[in-house]
């Protein structure tokens, strides 16, 4: 839809219709006078002097000054309606990718997979559902690093979860350093939308700052943390033998995992099996809702160097043909007054 910022200026068109209707009679000119100074009657192609100018020149700057008062007017097109991401929360998940993350005690249709590859379908249909939000992707093992920075393009952030594999950052468990470095992350975010999801299946093994002390700089800083307990309580093991039943999840350290998600005003969740890690990401999602009110706006594309740019041209083409033609009449008249004196 194209529209004018500044309307009112088109009425700027008519100055040098009234400035010529209110001309003397006696006074003539080759072009328009425009009552703004003197300054625009010397430009090129407008003159005051001479026996006047043919008509189409007087129409040729009329239409280069309409179309400078148009630019003045300042057209735009202004585009569709477009929604601006929603204020959500800034969401860093925490993973871990430790060894004992391919435990395969997570069944799906019948077949086994190992506890990442449940984490990795669970955490896609979660990070397609916070649309608005900012999320963050954590990984961890002996040491944690960021995959990937807080940021709304979701779609990158699901190819680089999927990217994630078991052990690229060391064969331990460093909770602590996790948390930390999330913290890190979100402390400058804005208040009451700092919030970390650290998902793992075992105990702290490793890092320089403890779960407990990690945790208390996370509560000062204003984060909630909601933990997840991942693997079964129990599995049959096969071996040469027999089987016999064994906890998969031994490791887990329950009390660890819900003293920091107590302390910062979070949850722990524990997941023993592909359903239970569903729901707990709809649950987060019921305890972490999206903000539905967006703001909208018309994106705008200033024109105004269109007319500006075409009165330009034709101010300067009109000054060129008038200086050529000028030219052409003092030769014209020079080889006249050659041959008359010869």
């Amino acid at each position: 839809m194209l529209s004018l910022a500044y309307p009112w200026v088109l009425l700027l068109i008519l100055i040098p219709v009234l400035v010529q209707w209110k001309k003397p009679a006696a006074h003539t000119v080759d072009a328009p006078v425009f009552p703004v100074g003197h300054w625009l009657s010397d430009l090129p192609g407008v003159t005051r002097q001479g026996n006047g100018v043919p008509r189409w020149q007087t129409l040729v700057l009329f239409l280069a000054w309409a179309l400078l008062v148009m630019a003045m007017a300042r057209p735009q097109h202004v585009g569709d309606q477009v929604q601006m991401p929603v204020t959500g929360r800034d969401l860093m998940l925490l993973v871990d990718i430790s060894p004992s993350m391919e435990e395969q005690d997570m069944v799906i249709q019948g077949r086994s997979i190992n506890r990442l590859q449940a984490v990795k379908k669970v955490l896609n249909e979660f990070i397609s559902r916070r649309k608005g939000d900012r999320l963050g992707l954590i990984l961890f093992g002996t040491e944690p690093y960021v995959q990937a920075p807080l940021t709304f393009d979701l779609q990158t952030l699901e190819t680089l979860l999927q990217e994630s594999g078991i052990g690229m950052a060391g064969r331990a468990t460093a909770i602590g350093d996790a948390v930390g470095l999330a913290t890190k992350r979100l402390r400058d975010r804005p208040q009451q939308q700092r919030v970390a999801i650290l998902l793992t299946d075992g105990a702290n093994t490793a890092g320089e700052i403890t779960p407990d002390k990690a945790t208390e700089i996370a509560a000062a800083a204003g984060i909630r943390l909601y933990t997840i307990g991942i693997g079964a309580e129990s599995m049959i093991q096969r071996g040469l033998l027999g089987s016999r039943r064994i906890n998969p999840s031994r490791d887990l350290d329950e009390n660890l995992l819900t003293r920091m998600a107590q302390q910062t005003g979070g949850e722990y969740f524990r997941a023993r099996n592909l359903s239970e890690l569903e729901q707990i990401y709809e649950t987060i999602n019921q305890l972490e809702p999206i903000e539905l009110d967006g703001k909208y706006y018309r994106p705008v594309t200033d024109l105004f160097f269109w007319p500006a740019g075409i009165a330009g041209v034709l101010w300067l083409g009109l000054f060129l043909f008038r200086r050529n033609a000028g030219r052409f009449s003092r030769s014209r008249q020079k080889t006249e007054g050659s041959i008359s004196h010869g």
